[in-house]
């Protein structure tokens, strides 16, 4: 697969990742998180099912033992663990300080690149960082307020558990190709993530959830909420971002660097307050302005010399 591909596939992913919370905000407070996490992932397998079963067709590849358990891992680690360990830290911490964090994935993604795949570190890609870093810092700007240590520690922990679900994921991409390492990591992070649900209505487990102030935890729903009316939008969240998201995510490391196409996680805060301003009317602060032109000259700054060179490679 080229580059320019890749590129493309970071396009739809961006938009896919960016317009997560905008939508999200139509069914805010209608259903619990850690089922609507079941619900995205485990319907984003379902979708990706007939893809990956093709993929491997044509490239004629067999799942075996370690293969799948390397895929276990993966949905344990960034679906299973990640995503309910961020909904702790924005109970303790507050979200401002949760999304910054998690944000900056991309700074853990490139080191772990360079440590696990042997990914260079170039000059660009720290310039970026510095740049994308200092855009989100602006935007949310988590010292408004004291910080939660407990909490800041939990959206650390979130953070490098998704960064290395990243760069371990693109090992297999090479192999299986993208759309086989997304089905199969939704598939046991959601099988996880039903254990954990069931797990939450034993009663003495449920009344310590409560007790320690994580009520949203225990007797978790899996069905009840959903109607007619949220019903679009859950799609959207579960189809729209979680499957073609997530599958284009990875399809473009099977011809990127990892620690390129993580920057995508950069644009969200950057991307997000102009939608939520052009859906929801949401005012866009000078601290929001200031942030997104950073985010965005960094993103260009790490992009765009890729882009030249993959275009100069075609030429010769």
């Amino acid at each position: 697969m080229s580059a320019k591909k890749g590129y493309f596939f970071i396009v739809v992913t961006i938009i896919m990742f960016t317009s997560y919370e905008v939508v999200l905000k139509f069914i805010s407070g209608q259903l619990n998180s850690m089922q609507l996490t079941l619900c995205r992932f485990a319907v984003g397998f379902v979708i990706l099912l007939p893809l990956t079963l093709n993929t491997l067709k044509k490239r004629e590849e067999h799942l075996d033992r370690k293969s799948l358990a390397h895929f276990a891992l993966l949905g344990l680690l960034g679906i299973a663990l990640s995503m309910p360990i961020l909904h702790v830290a924005v109970n303790y911490a507050g979200s401002s300080v949760a999304a910054v964090l998690f944000s900056c994935n991309p700074v853990f993604v490139t080191f772990l690149a360079f440590f696990l795949l042997r990914e260079p570190i170039l000059p660009r890609h720290i310039a970026a960082l510095a740049l994308e870093v200092t855009g989100t810092i602006a935007i949310i700007n988590p010292f408004r307020s004291s910080v939660n240590l407990l909490g800041t520690g939990l959206a650390l922990l979130s953070t490098i558990l998704f960064s290395i679900y990243g760069v371990l994921g693109k090992r297999k991409c090479a192999q299986y190709g993208g759309a086989v390492v997304t089905c199969f990591s939704f598939f046991f992070g959601s099988l996880t993530l039903l254990v954990l649900i069931l797990l939450s209505h034993i009663p003495a487990l449920a009344q310590a959830l409560i007790g320690a102030g994580l009520a949203d935890f225990a007797n978790i729903p899996i069905f009840a909420g959903y109607t007619l009316a949220n019903l679009p939008y859950v799609l959207f969240v579960s189809v729209g971002v979680a499957g073609i998201g997530f599958c284009s995510y990875f399809l473009a490391m099977e011809c990127l660097p990892a620690s390129v196409v993580s920057l995508v996680y950069f644009f969200k805060p950057a991307l997000a307050p102009v939608l939520a301003w052009m859906v929801h009317g949401e005012i866009i602060s000078r601290d929001m302005l200031l942030g997104i032109v950073l985010i965005v000259a960094g993103s260009l700054c790490a992009i765009v010399p890729g882009i030249l060179e993959a275009r100069q490679g075609a030429r010769s």
